[in-house]
């Protein structure tokens, strides 16, 4: 313990003070102040002359100083006892300096020093024991004793970060060689969470790639890299082991994972052409290492609970409200509620759609290998109920990677991935079950689910949301398989061909059921069933001949030449029926009543040339540059083929002769790349070439079948072209124990597809429209990384921080006519999916103020017009009328900034992690309030609506109740925008590991406990139930993410 302080008391001063005070501090409060170097300080003059100058200096500063000075040797003093054999050592680096302040502490004790200001320690220690030698900026060292007295120990600088391998499209290289904008997230940060899905997990780890997290169990997550690229499809690129694929980040196993490479720029991602333009993924799995075999497992369990739900209107409380509502709009109110009070609080109906829920997870992998041969064999199973009930998701998955070196110049392997899932969920709604009535019971007396029994005024039209939930049911079951093979022929060192033959096989099949019912208030006569049978298969072939050669020892040479052939072809079968005799035989061929088939297929090719130039002169001078030639199946002849090219450059500016490297500044790089991506998975299989389907029509009184076209063919449909700039800086700071990684860009998106205007009088349908390149759309914005190791040693404390900012606007559309859709509108000059609506003004107090104002819905019915207590909205264009004229724009749905902070702490055998992550600039439109606060039918509403208008001055900003919402107060305004920007404890994770001697008695390597909490705390303005919202912005029946606790353990043998 006393060790421990003088540890943390030597960083801070460090941390604070300059290299030369710190070394006084040294100098003063360790070395020359003990008793085992008293006389040697004597003897030096220059150590004399400082001590006189520092005692000088301490003296002048005060009582405070002395007093530091005097718990300074106490700590000292304390920390003399139970010693055994003195050792004295000499610390220097690898020229020889002495390295001042290094931690040498022995073995796993609290016994320890620092060394002086000449790299020199003394330590009472057992003969027989090892030291460990650490400091910032180099690697630690373990050195055994021996029984030696005396000992020089050369530390190493830690290039764990320079050396660290980036994978890169078709290659690996180095982290201090990027000239592209790439970062990357290792295995170890990814399994500092117990994340449900590794998309999840990958949430604030990396700069400019936002991921929104999805709380149902199996879906999703939403990402995209560097904003939103296209008013279509603008998902990046997953590559797992080399094989470009398009499946779901949940069905990894999130430990068969080594390292997640997230490529950002043109010149990152150009090498992948017409599939590039919006940010790849690469994902590497793990494989055996040759110099142990290990066995690994894992378990944990935790459980889920909903982080918020929203208030809501008991049954006295709802009565009244609609006893106001039908007495505004002149109607009879309901006989049940003459005397509200008497219904007491009614059904919470909310309290049976969520449940406290439970998620497993286990896994285990066998590894290891000897010169020639490694392998990684992995198993999981994994299952999550979700906080909703009847919602379910299962995993099952099995990796078998293995590389082997058939001799000196042949080395071959497999990456292979068996995944099986199944994802089971009811007929459920959020929204509606927050609608439905506090007054209406759940289930009869005989125990039926109970509906909603009178007149729709009265009672709604919501059929029961948990009968329906608990009755009707879909499930999904997929079976999927990921691999390849490749073979390395290396025939000179300096030459090295590549083929990998890779596979991604989709089989999935939904199934959904609905018995018949006769709740109220629309029954179901008949039962009804459904299936339908999925498959896709893609195959990969590429082939790779890389040259890389040092000349003259400065310039370094890698030229990278290949082809890559991929193939997808998709097909469905579906059916369904109705008539089912017993509700326990579900199959298609029970069914009597009104059978339907449906089932098509599609499919596409992409042929690839592709090339790459690395150079490197002396270190100092790097170039990139790429250039892929895509021909794609989805475009006419003369459109099929087209050029992505790309250059970067890097100056690493330390390296210079003037650059003086320094403790503040050690290395610098700075970056710049250009380069051209596509993007051709929007366009549909078959855009260019008419698509035919079979109609019916009368034809003098009978129906006959024909074929007619579906949508009208554009052969002049080409790529989306995506063009980037990309200016960059990697620096060292502080003794390296900081780097710091700047980034800003453009990105243009050009030719973007847009849909394209089609008279009706072609014939063709004016509503399944072809698209056209004649959008084009604008981002741009900038990255910060930062990563510091504040302690090593015993104690370590290790920062990283990121922060992005991007700016979207639309630059052209066909037409530049804006297109509305939802509650949002894409147009020129403002951000992707921005809300469009009215601007609320205030409520009308009296109908003197409604008679002034601009006419909102007019009439001589005092019952159905705008009346005092209704919402006024702005008249914009100050016609004197409120309609769609007077829309405007009310904010963006996309944050502007995302960021996290992530801190890891370690002490002996203990670890913590405290992960913090956010959005902000963005707004969201709580589409759940417009139906929770609209009191206009009979739907049940939040306690927000107690504080409603009911006379002059009781309310601004919440209307009247009324029957039928005459003024249309709940159209989209400004009044349900949010501002959506939140700050979240995303993930705290403590944890315990036994020391070596203990697992080893129990024959294990390793044991691990930990527990860890997901979204234990979320700092926000917005009311809905969680700000993390997808798409649109729009927060309508979303299901939300869920607060988690985990308790686990890992044990290694």
């Amino acid at each position: 313990m006393v060790y421990a302080v003088r540890y943390c008391v030597n960083h801070y001063i460090f941390a604070i003070c300059s290299k030369k005070q710190y070394e006084m501090w040294i100098l003063l409060f360790h070395g020359h102040f003990s008793n085992d170097t008293e006389n040697e300080n004597k003897s030096n003059p220059n150590i004399n002359f400082k001590l006189m100058y520092m005692k000088q200096s301490m003296k002048s500063k005060g009582f405070e100083r002395r007093l530091l000075l005097i718990m300074w040797g106490l700590f000292l003093s304390l920390g003399a006892f139970a010693q055994q054999i003195s050792i004295k050592g000499h610390v220097v680096d690898a020229t020889g300096e002495p390295v001042i302040g290094a931690s040498v502490v022995e073995g796993s004790t609290t016994n320890g020093t620092i060394t002086d200001m000449d790299g020199n320690f003394s330590l009472k220690v057992s003969p027989k024991s090892t030291l460990t030698v650490s400091f910032i900026g180099y690697a630690t060292q373990t050195v055994p004793v021996n029984g030696k007295t005396s000992l020089t120990i050369t530390l190493k600088e830690d290039t764990e970060v320079l050396d660290e391998v980036v994978v890169i499209g078709y290659g690996t290289m180095k982290k201090s060689d990027l000239t592209g904008a790439i970062s990357s997230v290792s295995s170890k940060d990814l399994m500092k969470q117990p994340s449900p899905s590794l998309g999840a997990a990958l949430q604030g780890r990396a700069t400019g790639l936002q991921v929104i997290s999805s709380g149902a169990p199996g879906d999703n997550v939403s990402m995209k890299i560097r904003g939103i690229g296209s008013i279509n499809n603008s998902d990046p690129l997953l590559v797992i082991d080399g094989v470009p694929t398009d499946v779901p980040l949940n069905m990894i196993n999130m430990d068969d994972v080594e390292t997640v490479d997230v490529l950002k720029d043109a010149s990152a991602t150009a090498i992948y052409g017409s599939r590039g333009a919006y940010g790849v993924i690469i994902i590497t799995t793990k494989k055996g290492k040759s110099d142990a075999s290990r066995f690994n497992f894992k378990a944990s369990y935790g459980i889920e609970k909903a982080i918020r739900t929203l208030d809501l209107l008991d049954a006295t409380q709802f009565a009244s409200l609609h006893n106001e509502m039908m007495t505004a709009n002149g109607q009879p109110q309901n006989p049940l509620f003459e005397d509200p009070t008497s219904l007491g609080r009614g059904t919470n109906w909310t309290d049976e759609l969520f449940q406290t829920a439970v998620t497993q997870n286990y896994s285990l992998n066998y590894s290891g290998g000897n010169d020639k041969t490694t392998y990684y064999v992995s198993a999981a199973y994994f299952n999550q109920e979700g906080i909703v009930r009847t919602t379910q998701y299962e995993r099952y998955t099995v990796q078998f990677n293995m590389d082997t070196q058939m001799n000196n110049w042949l080395k071959m392997g497999n990456k292979l991935s068996l995944n099986h899932d199944i994802k089971q969920k009811g007929e459920y709604s959020i929204k509606n079950t927050m609608l439905a009535l506090p007054t209406q019971a759940i289930k009869n007396d005989d125990g039926s689910w109970a509906g909603p029994v009178g007149l729709p005024m009265y009672v709604g039209d919501i059929a029961n949301p948990i009968g329906k939930m608990m009755t009707n049911s879909t499930a999904t079951k997929g079976f999927n398989v990921l691999g390849n093979i490749y073979a390395e022929v290396k025939p000179w060192e300096w030459l090295t061909f590549k083929t990998i033959v890779g596979v991604q096989a989709l089989f999935w099949d939904d199934k959904g059921w609905s018995p018949k019912y006769d709740w109220q208030p629309i029954s179901q006569p008949e039962s009804y069933a459904s299936r339908k049978y999925n498959k896709s298969l893609t195959l990969l072939w590429d082939n790779t001949l890389t040259f890389n050669k040092t000349f003259a020892e400065k310039h370094q040479l890698t030229v990278m030449v290949g082809s890559s052939a991929q193939s997808n072809t998709y097909e469905y079968l579906s059916g369904s029926i109705m008539g089912f005799i017993s509700p326990t035989a579900q199959q298609l061929d029970n069914g009597t009543l009104e059978p339907t088939v449906n089932g098509n297929g599609s499919d596409w090719a992409l042929l690839s040339y592709l090339g790459r130039l690395n150079y490197t002169y002396d270190n100092k001078y790097l170039l990139t540059a790429t250039i892929r030639r895509d021909g794609s199946s989805r475009f006419s002849k003369q459109n099929r083929w087209s050029n992505f090219p790309s250059v970067s450059l890097a100056w690493r500016l330390s390296e210079e002769p003037f650059f003086k490297k320094s403790f503040w500044l050690s290395d610098v790089k700075i970056r710049a790349g250009y380069g051209l991506t596509g993007n051709q998975a929007s366009v549909g299989n078959y855009a260019y070439a008419s698509t035919i389907q079979t109609i019916q029509y009368n034809f003098n009184g009978t129906q006959v079948n024909a074929i007619a076209p579906s949508v009208m063919p554009n052969p002049n449909v080409r790529w989306e072209e995506v063009e980037q700039y990309n200016i960059g800086a990697d620096l060292t700071l502080v003794d390296s124990r900081i780097n710091l990684s700047l980034d800003a860009y453009v990105k243009n998106t050009n030719d973007m597809l847009v849909n394209m205007v089609v008279p009706i009088s072609t014939g063709y349908s004016d509503i399944n429209v072809p698209k056209i390149n004649a959008g084009q759309m604008r981002n741009k914005g900038f990255e910060v990384s930062v990563s510091s190791r504040n302690l090593v040693g015993e104690f370590s404390w290790d920062t990283s921080l990121n922060a992005s900012y991007n700016k979207n606007e639309i630059i052209r559309l066909n037409g530049d006519v804006p297109m509305y859709f939802d509650n949002n509108i894409h147009s020129v000059g403002h951000p992707v999916s921005s809300f469009y609506g009215y601007v609320t003004n205030g409520i009308f107090q009296t109908q003197e103020e409604v008679d002034r104002y601009a006419i909102q819905t007019q009439g001589n019915d005092p019952y159905n017009r705008t009346s005092a207590g209704d919402i006024r909205f702005k008249d914009l264009n100050n016609d004197g009328v409120i309609n769609d004229k007077d829309r405007t724009y009310l904010g963006n749905p996309t944050p502007t900034w995302i960021f996290s902070m992530n801190n890891s702490f370690a002490w002996k055998g203990f670890d913590l992690e405290i992960f913090l992550q956010g959005a902000a600039g963005n707004k969201i439109y709580n589409a759940n309030r417009a139906s929770l606060e609209a009191m206009s039918v009979a739907q049940n509403q939040m306690t927000t609506v107690l504080d409603r208008w009911r006379g002059e001055g009781t309310s601004n900003s919440m209307p009247r109740a009324v029957f039928g919402d005459p003024n249309k107060n709940g159209r989209v305004s400004n009044r349900f925008i949010e501002d959506g920007k939140y700050l979240r404890l995303k993930n705290v994770t403590l944890g315990y590991t036994l020391p070596a001697a203990w697992s080893k008695k129990a024959a294990m390597s390793s044991v691990r406990f930990f527990v860890s909490g997901q979204n234990l705390l979320t700092l926000t303005r917005y009311t809905g139930l969680d700000p993390e919202i997808s798409g649109s912005g729009n927060d309508n029946n979303v299901y939300p993410i869920a607060r988690n606790i985990t308790f686990g353990a890992s044990v290694s043998f």
